[in-house]
């Protein structure tokens, strides 16, 4: 359970969190620098599962995704309702499905780093609210 400023907290920061993770996704250029990012640390530590060569259909989808969850943070950080916070856990749930599923397939392990996060967050979002 959470108090009223914890959970106002939780929603500031998380949604911090979204826009600065999303928002490399939202053009092609910083989506690639983000991905040679990616590429190198996984690399510098060896983390097993492969990243797939991307072509513009991959670039496309991920500044579609990178511009909707940014327009989704920006609307939430101006509306400040509880209820967006409830529904960005559903979605949080969700995108942990992915990355699951994605992780089960081959998947490089850095995603597992990110699925911690997503599920830790909705987990927390997800928790009631004491007033």
């Amino acid at each position: 359970m959470l108090t009223r400023s914890q959970f106002d907290r939780l929603y500031k920061w998380s949604t911090i969190y979204d826009l600065i993770i999303t928002a490399p996704f939202a053009t092609p250029w910083t989506f690639l620098f983000c991905m040679g990012i990616v590429h190198s640390l996984a690399t510098h530590f060896g983390l097993p599962g492969t990243l797939p060569e991307l072509d513009l259909f991959h670039i496309f989808f991920a500044n579609l995704m990178g511009s909707v969850v940014v327009i989704w943070a920006l609307v939430r950080l101006k509306l400040g309702l509880p209820l967006l916070l409830r529904y960005d856990a559903a979605a949080r749930y969700l995108f942990s499905t992915w990355m699951l599923y994605a992780l089960l397939n081959g998947a490089n392990m850095f995603l597992g780093f990110m699925l911690v996060i997503e599920l830790s967050l909705a987990i927390l979002q997800s928790l009631p609210i004491r007033d």
